[in-house]
């Protein structure tokens, strides 16, 4: 019985985190630094840009407009500790505009970008982690980021992401406690101020 539930779990592809991102940032394991990077695109349609990468709504989506390679561009004005990417893309919806093969880079700008991992997607639907890593280290220091769309499900021509969010390691200097450790805050007592008067 043990085999058969390894050969099941081995042919499921794992490839969307049923877990929201945004738990690891409320529990302070990590914090989202991609407000601190200029963010850029080579193409998109009108009113299908960068900002539907950050809107933090599900249902919106950058649509690109051109020959692939796709790029998203992440620029720090420093050097900054990256530890995952989270992308949120929905195979059920997009279908052929789903990314199949992605490409993670960084560098210090456009000119020497190192290309760290090539993912594999299939029909991914939800959250996908990507960790990055520098050797042995779980972060990588950098100043730029991107993230290329090589080739889309179905041989698609143009691609749709939903969401980007980039994970920082919170820094380890004092002791960080998140307010879920807490209790959930639903006494009548806070909820008495709970609002601004």
């Amino acid at each position: 019985m043990a085999s058969t539930l390894d050969e099941e779990s081995a042919t499921k592809p794992v490839v969307a985190n049923e877990e929201d991102p945004l738990t690891e940032e409320r529990l302070g394991l990590v914090r989202e630094v991609g407000a601190q990077a200029v963010w850029s695109l080579s193409s998109c349609k009108p009113g299908f840009g960068v900002e539907r990468l950050r809107d933090n709504i599900m249902d919106t989506y950058w649509q690109s407009d051109g020959q692939l390679p796709h790029l998203v561009n992440i620029q720090f004005h420093k050097r900054t500790n990256i530890s995952q990417i989270y992308i949120y893309t929905d195979y059920k919806l997009d279908e052929s505009y789903t990314p199949s093969r992605i490409s993670i880079r960084s560098g210090t700008n456009f000119n020497d970008l190192q290309e760290l991992q090539v993912i594999d997607l299939t029909e991914p639907n939800g959250w996908v982690q990507i960790p990055i890593k520098d050797g042995n280290v779980k972060s990588l220091r950098t100043f730029m980021l991107q993230i290329a769309v090589i080739s889309n499900h179905q041989n698609g021509r143009d691609t749709h992401m939903r969401q980007i969010r980039v994970h920082a390691p919170c820094g380890g200097k004092g002791k960080h406690y998140p307010l879920e450790l807490f209790g959930k805050f639903g006494t009548v007592d806070f909820q008495k101020f709970s609002t601004i008067r």
